[in-house]
């Protein structure tokens, strides 16, 4: 059987990336010198990475890249840089005998499917752990950097990046952004390809600074003594991404309302087509006003807010607080004392959780176990939304549910006048059809593949004699495919997914992978037709 796809071509382009991921493994090897840290856990994944990527280069020294190689290249680009992702995890706890040794051998993330899930976490901007205890006295400074910096490498796409920097691949760059990109396409605003991906990386950068800059601000003036340079840093690196991750163990709950009040508008910047930034800064603002996707998007997240912060107003928080849960009694009193009736911490909580869910960001400003049955549901349902095409969020994405909305008002209208002919637009411009049959094709995948996710890992959850509930499961699922990272009980902001069996862990790292590439190419490597001749 001959071949249709050239994986020669497809990894060798592989290989240029893994190369050149050797340039941002330096900024936690610095932070570890500065810290007085080993510096072997990134020395040796540096080695790895160049001599990987350069053999994997000579596969082809001239790749030619079509469609079918794009598709190929990219996804085996996520799970290679993953992979790559655990070597400084696997070294912090295990060292290298008889060269280095251990500095946390203690650490979850000595099993190999602990590091690979804590590494597609954060490359796939999820933000869903293992980690058994979130601190530096279980993890290097210079370790839990690197955690935070992969969720800022995987938020605008290590390909897209690729295609910014490197001249190889920017022949096929727009095969490759549309691949890799989340959203239903990336729009063109350069004549090149790649000036385009060095826009939307610059905006990114542009935005991340300043975010850095104004936490860091809060402990400068006293506002936050918490929100450190390092904290701050950190934190910028994974709200941009809408990544989630954090070095403190209690999220963003750890710091001040004013920090809380300073990262909510960056998430709902995080979950806003990067497009429109671009525009703003070529002088024509007025795109955001005129952006049908936006104007939903700001809609969806004020209703929810409204909903949520009416419901913690009234005290709609849990009853009583579980046995072995991540609140106890004492937390419940003290949180539902300081919200209920008082407007500001309920619409600041309410405001939080829902940039953070619906941008699948992940932080949490408090436990929302702690919240009543009517506020999760709202959570529920906003796991499923999603930020903008072309941003850096998860999920089914905001114009998806925009264009079926639209579809479903235009069948009504049909329904009554038959005779009618009533394209579907979005910004003035009429959809095509056959892009309205893909938007329907992969709302409709995305939802079968949860609910058989959520089917296999409740089984699996029963096989190993896990204490969860449907509910738990239906989360979990939920956040693993739509990349948002925290679900409900122990798999909740304030736990993690450490309870799970491997198989299950390793079923999770496959959703999260699946669901970063929003499902088609990674599917489509798995059809005899994309194969064969």
């Amino acid at each position: 059987m001959t071949l249709r796809v050239d994986a020669r071509a497809s990894f060798s382009l592989v290989g240029s990336v893994l190369k050149y991921l050797a340039v941002p493994l330096c900024f936690p090897l610095v932070v570890a010198l500065y810290y007085g840290e080993p510096v072997a856990p990134f020395l040796a994944t540096i080695l790895v990475t160049v001599t990987v990527g350069v053999g994997l280069e000579r596969l082809d020294p001239d790749p030619d890249l079509r469609t079918r190689e794009g598709f190929l290249m990219v996804a085996a680009t996520w799970l290679a840089v993953a992979l790559v992702g655990t070597i400084p995890y696997l070294i912090e706890a295990h060292g290298l005998p008889p060269l280095v040794a251990p500095v946390h051998p203690e650490s979850t993330l000595a099993h190999p499917a602990n590091a690979l899930f804590e590494a597609m976490s954060g490359f796939t901007t999820t933000g869903a752990t293992v980690l058994g205890d979130i601190s530096f006295e279980s993890h290097t400074r210079s370790i839990m950097l690197w955690r935070q910096l992969t969720q800022w490498l995987g938020g605008m796409g290590i390909v897209v990046l690729a295609v910014a920097i490197l001249p190889e691949l920017s022949v096929g760059g727009a095969q490759l952004m549309d691949a890799e990109a989340p959203g239903p396409g990336i729009e063109k605003l350069t004549p090149r390809i790649a000036e385009t991906a060095r826009a939307l990386w610059g905006a990114y950068l542009g935005i991340t600074v300043l975010q850095a800059i104004l936490l860091y601000s809060l402990s400068v003036t006293g506002v936050d003594p918490a929100m450190t340079l390092y904290n701050a840093v950190a934190h910028a690196l994974t709200t941009m991404p809408t990544g989630g991750f954090s070095p403190e163990a209690r999220s963003i709950e750890a710091f001040s309302a004013a920090a809380q009040w300073i990262i909510i508008p960056f998430m709902v910047a995080a979950g806003t087509n990067f497009a429109l930034f671009w525009h703003v800064l070529t002088g024509d603002p007025r795109q955001l006003v005129r952006d049908s996707e936006f104007k939903f998007y700001i809609g969806v997240l004020a209703v929810l807010t409204a909903i949520i912060g009416g419901i913690l107003f009234t005290g709609g928080f849990a009853q009583v607080a579980p046995e072995g849960g991540t609140f106890d009694a004492a937390y419940l009193d003290t949180v539902s004392g300081q919200i209920t009736g008082q407007i500001e911490p309920a619409i600041r909580h309410a405001a939080f959780q829902a940039a953070a869910i619906v941008t699948t960001t992940g932080y949490a400003s408090m436990d929302f176990n702690a919240w009543g049955p009517a506020a999760q549901g709202v959570l529920l349902f906003a796991m499923f939304v999603g930020g903008s095409a072309g941003s850096t969020g998860g999920a089914v994405k905001i114009v998806r549910w925009y264009v079926i909305l639209k579809s479903l008002r235009r069948e009504l209208f049909t329904t009554a006048h038959p005779e009618a002919v009533r394209p579907i637009r979005l910004g003035g411009n009429p959809i095509d059809e056959r892009a309205l049959r893909g938007i329907y094709m992969f709302t409709l995948l995305y939802l079968a593949l949860f609910v058989a996710a959520a089917v296999i890992l409740f089984v699996d959850a029963l096989r190993v004699g896990l204490n969860v509930t449907v509910l738990e499961m239906i989360a979990t699922a939920a956040t693993a495919i739509g990349n948002v990272g925290p679900a409900f009980g122990s798999f909740g902001p304030m736990g993690g997914y450490l309870s799970l069996s491997d198989p299950s862990k390793l079923f999770v790292v496959f959703l999260m992978w699946i669901g970063r590439l929003e499902i088609f190419p990674v599917l489509v490597l798995l059809t005899p037709e994309y194969w064969q001749r």
